[in-house]
């Protein structure tokens, strides 16, 4: 096979969670993606929910074992020396759904070829192949150096846990309860005197409560400037669980703007303007406190969207008053408040 070489890298990359209007949850997962000629794979596969096999949430002897079967030290779990590529972020089971790829060698280089979606042992690439989608060429010394670094303990940290700051306490409970139902770890403090350098640090994110003044803030980031700890902060925009799960997932994410799906979004009147880079589902959702301080959701838009800048008009109901959207991929979460 005579394929053009192409660079092969990894990269962190998560799967944002979130707690959707009807009442059910999605699982936050990290990840560590594949990145071909400095773009993720996944950005290729259009709208695909789905994590590669390298989560950071599988017990180590199974990450382990992925990453020695990507780097062809034992045999291809699927039949046609075939292995899974990217799966289902919920379940991981192949009845869901996977795409998969022939990873063979060729003399020191590493070949990706006949990419397709598979449900079951064997798969069809005439009916489920993605034909526009390989074959890659890596060279082995690039390959097999990206791969063990998973192995040697120079893998990007992928932690995900935050701590919760604020004068509400109940609806910091109920926030700690959602973030913790789609996979992150959540603590309540009135603040972080007296607390250790060493507990600031297993913490990736800190969510200020409104009514937290900013003496108390500046407390707080002073703690964590003296550990040493390069948290994301974050100002609570309105007492609405959903809304802050979204603030949460999107100061977790610290990719490049760059390996994003959803890059931009602005909101001012009746339009909001929203940024993909890549083919994928985007779904726009509305809350907003009326007088009386009673959040509402309103479901504005749910559809693949092609790369570039789409206007999309607002309902007016939807964003009058203090109002804020939304706007989600598989992989990002953007929030802005309406500005009228």
């Amino acid at each position: 096979m005579c394929a053009e070489y192409a660079t092969f890298g990894l990269a962190p990359a998560m799967r944002a969670g979130g707690v959707l209007t009807d009442g059910g949850y999605q699982v936050h997962r990290d990840f560590v993606d594949f990145i071909v000629d400095g773009r993720p794979l996944l950005f290729r596969l259009s709208d695909l929910d789905a994590v590669s096999p390298l989560a950071s949430d599988v017990p180590p002897a199974i990450f382990t074992a992925q990453v020695r079967s990507l780097l062809l030290e034992s045999a291809a779990p699927l039949p046609g020396g075939r292995y899974v590529v990217y799966g289902c972020p919920e379940c991981e089971d192949l009845a869901c759904g996977a795409v998969t790829a022939v990873i063979r060698r060729d003399g020191e280089d590493f070949i990706w070829r006949d990419f397709a979606w598979q449900t079951d042992e064997h798969a069809d690439l005439d009916l489920n192949g993605y034909h526009g989608i390989g074959p890659f060429r890596f060279r082995g010394a690039e390959y097999r150096a990206a791969l063990s670094a998973l192995l040697d303990g120079s893998a990007p940290d992928t932690r995900r846990r935050v701590l919760l700051i604020g004068a509400r306490v109940a609806v910091l409970a109920k926030l700690a309860a959602a973030s913790r139902t789609i996979g992150v770890g959540a603590d309540i403090a009135h603040d972080t005197d007296a607390v250790p350098a060493d507990e600031l640090r297993g913490y990736d994110a800190v969510v200020f409560g409104r009514g937290v003044g900013e003496r108390e803030r500046a407390a707080v980031r002073d703690a964590f400037e003296r550990a040493r700890v390069p948290v994301a902060f974050v100002d609570g925009l309105a007492p609405i669980v959903p809304l802050l799960v979204a603030q949460i997932e999107h100061a977790l994410d610290r990719g490049p703007v760059e390996r994003r799906r959803l890059t931009g979004l602005a909101a001012r009147g009746g339009t909001a303007d929203v940024d993909v880079s890549s083919a994928c589902r985007v779904t726009l959702t509305a809350y907003r406190l009326d007088r009386f301080g009673r959040p509402h959701t309103h479901e504005l838009l749910d559809q693949v969207l092609e790369p570039g800048r789409h206007r999309i008009a607002l309902d007016g109901k939807a964003v009058r008053g203090q109002s804020f959207l939304v706007a989600r991929t598989s992989g990002s979460v953007l929030v802005t408040a309406v500005t009228h």
